[in-house]
């Protein structure tokens, strides 16, 4: 009998990961109506990440891990290879995966189905972040998008991306055209929302959260919200991380982008409603560029 449901090529970043990635990558082979298929790369680790998925990926035909030994330094590296190395061209979807989250059933059911219903080129959405003390909070991403967000966020974290493979491809053909400068990019979430968004393609972030988001002091990118969030966020605006950011993206899109964009403070102040999704971000980001903080 043919399999006729939607493959998937996971994309799983890993790095010092062996207390949690086997609850995800348990999850993962857990998902409903979907066939999928991890490939996993591991950022040279000091614990046993590496042995773990070895051993676990013998006699599964649908786990692949890659070539060991390069150290990365960041995540983005790490999926920027993961995304040039893994030939997903005969796969219908792409998603990435963090190695210490926890994935519902339905997840990647519901974003194929919801990419499939919206004719998306690509999904995100909210999630559930959680605590090794049991606490829970619903992390929301899904504000309305505006003109020009995509410049100056990602469309939520990368491990609830799902990527038509057609439209990944161009992404891969982008990146590895752009292989040297794209990996000064430090957020790969960003970098991936911003190539879609600015080629035209049609983007959902849904308030459906369908995974659980770990934080735990080793995050790389956790939770962004609260005070400890705001205060951070601030420094790195304070210290001209997040404005080189957004000009790294800048360059990167220049000429290929559907939209003009300007750091002039005057086209960024007429034009702040249109630069962060959630209406106080976007007040923020005012209040910074008026008193040339960004």
């Amino acid at each position: 009998m043919v399999n006729k449901y939607p493959s998937v090529a996971i994309l799983l970043s890993a790095y010092n990961g062996i207390k949690w990635i086997e609850e995800q990558v348990v999850s993962i082979l857990s998902q409903k109506n979907t066939s999928i298929e991890i490939f996993i790369s591991i950022d040279l680790s000091n614990d046993q990440t590496y042995d773990w998925c070895q051993s676990f990926a013998k006699g599964r035909a649908n786990i692949k891990v890659l070539p060991y030994g390069a150290r990365f330094g960041g995540a983005a590296k790490n999926f920027f290879r993961l995304i040039r190395d893994v030939d997903f061209s005969y796969f219908d979807y792409i998603a990435f995966s963090d190695q210490d989250d926890i994935w519902d059933s339905g997840k990647l059911h519901h974003a194929i189905g919801t990419i499939e219903k919206y004719n998306l080129d690509g999904y995100s959405s909210d999630v559930i972040a959680f605590w090794s003390n049991g606490r829970k909070k619903l992390v929301k991403k899904s504000f309305p998008q505006k003109k020009f967000d995509y410049f100056f966020e990602a469309a939520g974290p990368g491990c609830t991306y799902v990527l038509k493979q057609q439209s990944a491809q161009k992404f891969k053909k982008f990146l590895i055209r752009n292989w040297e400068y794209i990996n000064l990019v430090e957020l790969h979430d960003w970098m991936i929302y911003a190539y879609f968004r600015s080629q035209g393609m049609r983007w959902k972030i849904d308030d459906k959260p369908l995974m659980r988001y770990r934080q735990h002091d080793h995050n790389q990118v956790g939770l962004n919200s609260g005070l400890k969030a705001y205060l951070i966020r601030f420094n790195k605006i304070k210290i001209k991380w997040y404005r080189n950011e957004v000009q790294k993206i800048i360059y990167l899109l220049d000429g290929s982008s559907e939209q003009n964009i300007s750091l002039k403070i005057l086209f960024l102040i007429k034009n702040f409603w249109n630069l962060r999704r959630r209406p106080r971000d976007a007040i923020f980001l005012l209040f910074m560029i008026i008193f040339q903080i960004f």
